[in-house]
């Protein structure tokens, strides 16, 4: 059968996809679904035509898969926050291991894995502990908005549209963060509003209002609160900081970052801090980070603990093992384990993110953590012992294949490797098995409602 772009097919959903479309085919012919989920029936049309597959959107829904749920947000469907709150929590899980499982077999060859049943968030909503929105002059109506509404110059403060950088869709709550975090949203959209000043346009590069960031510590209740500006305004700002401290008590500290970039990256050249130290801290386990406006820290802070806990556990510690850690970031995960071992030595190509480690070892009294700045590719060959235990966390795109190579060299007897895209972990994993044994992989999920998924695999040298 020759499909074309616009055409209308009744499609069967039969599997989910990593970037949470479903999956249906026709005579093998693979079709992607947005907001399809498996034993969905539908009408779709097709919006993308390709030699291999096809990309396609639901016009009509026939009968409905038992998996499917009432959505309790009323962006969602529009919002790019989340792709999976159609789906009830427990088979979001299951679709979340079937994703990793399959990645593995499909992508890397590994057949007969043993992959675990998903680790659950604590909390399905309001778990974020950090959340980003943008200001924009061209509010993205909604479909019951329109009412012969004009979008342009109409201010919006909220989340993008999938796929776009200019269509800001205007909240008023996201049911992500607390509660507390969507009052400070409403109250910084008033403030904004009865400002006069204009919000940030995306297109033409004028305008003052950019983002705002709001940062939560769920072990001492305390807010952050970063406005994202094109230029220093303190007569502005600090009214707004004054207000949000009256009427807020949560929050703790109100900063400033002003940046006169083009990029749309919410981080400052200067920072201004106008209440309270410029960071709030945290917990993940036992141990306190300190939190500042553009530091990293793992966004859902319980199920950090869990990832932490499970990378603990894969490697198995006695008490005498020398770690070596690679993109080491802030230092999480070396400090998680520090009690265990002899000791640690992280390498992250940040500098940044370096001294966020360090301070955060002062911070808990950790004094056999280490950790060396600059690229893996260039700082691996000061490694001149041979790590107990490695551990790998590298960014989505996975490994580069001469770090991996380097890495394979110094032949420590257990891996435990963390990754945050199934995809990139398959295609490494498949060099690794080439030595090492491949015991088990662990999905942890970070970030319910979304298709994202964490996974922890163990792995052992193989007796030559």
């Amino acid at each position: 059968m020759k499909l074309k772009k616009n055409d209308l097919i009744e499609l069967t959903i039969d599997k989910m996809a990593f970037g949470g479309k479903g999956i249906a085919r026709i005579d093998g012919f693979v079709l992607f679904v947005r907001g399809a989920v498996p034993g969905d029936r539908v009408i779709a049309k097709v919006l993308k035509k390709k030699k291999d597959y096809a990309e396609a959107a639901i016009v009509e829904l026939l009968a409905p898969s038992r998996d499917r749920i009432e959505a309790p947000c009323p962006y969602f469907g529009y919002c790019g926050g989340c792709q999976w709150q159609h789906v009830g929590y427990e088979r979001q899980l299951f679709f979340k291991r079937e994703v990793v499982k399959e990645s593995l077999e499909h992508i890397g060859g590994l057949k007969n894995i043993a992959v675990c049943n998903t680790l659950p968030s604590e909390n399905i909503f309001s778990y974020r502990n950090k959340m980003e929105f943008s200001f924009s002059d061209r509010r993205w109506l909604l479909p019951h908005e329109f009412q012969g509404v004009k979008a342009n110059g109409k201010t919006a403060l909220g989340l993008h549209v999938p796929g776009t950088y200019s269509k800001v869709i205007d909240l008023d709550a996201c049911l992500l963060q607390e509660v507390t975090g969507n009052r400070i949203l409403n109250e910084v959209k008033r403030y904004v509003t009865e400002s006069g000043i204009p919000v940030y346009g995306l297109k033409n590069h004028l305008g003052f209002w950019r983002f705002l960031t709001i940062r939560y510590s769920r072990a001492f209740d305390e807010w952050m609160v970063n406005i994202v500006t094109s230029e220093n305004r303190p007569e502005t700002i600090r009214p707004l900081a004054d207000m949000l401290c009256d009427r807020i008590g949560d929050v703790k500290t109100v900063l400033n970052n002003i940046t006169k970039r083009k990029a749309s990256v919410a981080v400052g050249e200067q920072e201004v801090i106008y209440a309270g130290k410029g960071y709030i801290e945290d917990m993940i386990g036992p141990f306190r980070f300190q939190i500042s406006a553009n530091s990293f820290f793992q966004t859902n802070t319980p199920a950090a603990e869990k990832l932490c806990q499970k990378v603990k556990d894969y490697a198995e510690l006695a008490g005498s093992e020398t770690v070596l850690d690679l993109y080491s970031g802030t230092g999480t995960i070396p400090i998680f384990i520090s009690k265990k071992v002899r000791s640690v030595t992280g390498i992250e190509i940040s500098r940044d993110a370096i001294l966020n480690a360090e301070k955060n070892c002062d911070e808990n009294g950790i004094h056999n953590c280490n950790f060396i700045c600059g690229d893996i590719r260039e700082k691996i060959s000061s490694i001149t012992y041979r790590p107990d235990v490695l551990i790998i966390d590298p960014p989505r795109a996975g490994m580069h294949k001469d770090v991996l190579a380097q890495v394979m060299t110094l032949l420590p007897e257990k891996i435990v490797y963390v990754s945050c895209n199934p995809a990139s972990l398959a295609r490494d994993l498949e060099r690794i098995v080439k030595d090492y044994e491949l015991i088990e992989v662990q999905p942890v999920d970070m970030f319910p409602h979304t298709y994202h998924i964490e996974a922890v695999a163990k792995l052992r040298l193989r007796n030559k």
